[in-house]
């Protein structure tokens, strides 16, 4: 297994305590891994065997249990009478009316429930609406450039690269767990990822939105994974199809985009206008959750190593800061603006400032801002850390790694 620390101390956060733990992201980014860590970490706290129930609802085993009675009742007869029970649950989203089961589990007082899911509209709806204030989501995203190093590190039999080459290998292949063991086999990655994205194209989207056909969502699905960093709108991607010749109403992209969100392979960062103080819900930026799969869907065309970039810190950013913005301030936009636990923060990101001219445009946007947050530029110039003035300028990858 990859350890993935950072998020054992998320989950670990909340051990033990009244609210259901809802972990979610997109299939096959760690999911039910990081459900048996944790289930080896509880182990490891001195919990036994028996109050640790582990269910994949995914098993073919499992599949008598896609009933929420029949769950229900299974859970119950696996808990152990004294101690308290820790219930793992995978992909709950399967069971038609999870919820009716999830909240009679909820209310025990010797059960611990966290419960993994492939859906947000699924997920995030149902339990805002019938749970609010008794769970809490933990977004599991694939892995981090970080995480990606120390799993290439676990591999013994193979030479140690350098940096610059796992990075590359990073952009290229993605970052999906199982990809770092066999990345010398360009035939099985590109297969990989391949099921991956059709399996949540066809099971995630269409089975969700119940529409007919992959034609159109794979097209729009393709045009996002291609426009990673701009800015889009449902009206916009309808006339960019239509001058191809293409009829796809913008109403029918705007449920089009809601599925791809909920399914986890796309992130929507809204603007924000630093000036008025307000989210501006018109015009979003869409960043894939793994540029492997971008790469495949484009015909194994990378292109544009800066909007690669872009993509890796937006989210970098939301492992470490939560939800991320667009800004948009006086002297243009701000890649990226942040509000977590330690307040607010603006990000810039360029492939390179070496030259002059793009320096100052890069910093122009950030010294416009008339407070005192932190302000980085994140560049792939290796050349150290840098301060303009109090702005911050860093090298991608440290940054990354730190």
């Amino acid at each position: 297994m990859i350890e993935r620390p950072k998020y054992i101390e998320k989950v670990s956060r909340w051990a033990n305590r009244n609210v259901i733990k809802v972990l979610t992201g997109v299939r096959r980014c760690g999911k039910s891994t990081l459900m048996e860590m944790w289930a080896n970490t509880l182990r490891s706290r001195g919990i036994e065997s028996r109050n640790i129930i582990h269910i994949n609802l995914e098993l073919l085993e499992s599949e008598k249990l896609l009933e929420y009675h029949v769950l229900h009742d299974e859970v119950l007869h696996r808990c152990a009478p004294s101690g308290m029970n820790y219930v793992l649950i995978d992909e709950i989203q399967n069971v038609p009316e999870f919820q009716k089961a999830i909240d009679s589990l909820y209310i025990r007082p010797n059960i611990d429930l966290y419960v993994t899911g492939s859906n947000a509209k699924l997920l995030r709806g149902t339990l805002a609406t019938l749970m609010s204030g008794r769970y809490v989501e933990i977004e599991v995203l694939p892995l981090s450039f970080a995480e990606f190093v120390s799993a290439k590190a676990q591999h013994p039999n193979e030479p140690l690269s350098s940096l610059t080459r796992i990075w590359s290998e990073y952009l290229q292949n993605g970052s999906m767990p199982a990809v770092s063991e066999f990345a010398n086999h360009p035939s099985i990655v590109h297969d990989y990822l391949q099921g991956i994205l059709d399996t949540v194209l066809l099971k995630d989207v269409i089975a969700r939105l119940g529409i007919k056909g992959t034609d159109k969502l794979s097209s729009v699905a393709t045009y996002l994974f291609d426009n990673v960093g701009n800015l889009i709108t449902p009206n916009s991607i309808s006339k960019a199809f239509a001058s191809s010749g293409i009829r796809i109403a913008p109403e029918t992209v705007s449920d089009y985009l809601e599925g791809l969100c909920s399914s986890y392979i796309f992130y929507s960062a809204s603007r924000f206008d630093l000036r008025g103080k307000r989210v501006m819900q018109r015009e979003r930026k869409y960043y894939a959750a793994d540029l492997g799969m971008r790469r495949i869907s484009c015909s194994n065309n990378l292109r544009d190593e800066g909007r690669l970039l872009e993509n890796i810190v937006y989210l970098e950013l939301r492992r470490r800061e939560g939800e991320v913005y667009v800004g948009q301030g006086t002297r243009g936009e701000i890649d990226f603006v942040t509000n977590g636990y330690e307040g607010r923060k603006y990000y810039q990101v360029s492939q390179s400032v070496k030259d002059q001219t793009t320096l100052e445009r890069e910093l122009s946007s950030l010294e416009a801002i008339n407070d005192s947050y932190p302000k980085t530029l994140i560049t792939l110039d290796d050349i150290g850390e840098i301060s303009h003035n109090g702005i911050r300028q860093v090298y991608a990858l440290d940054w990354l790694l730190e």
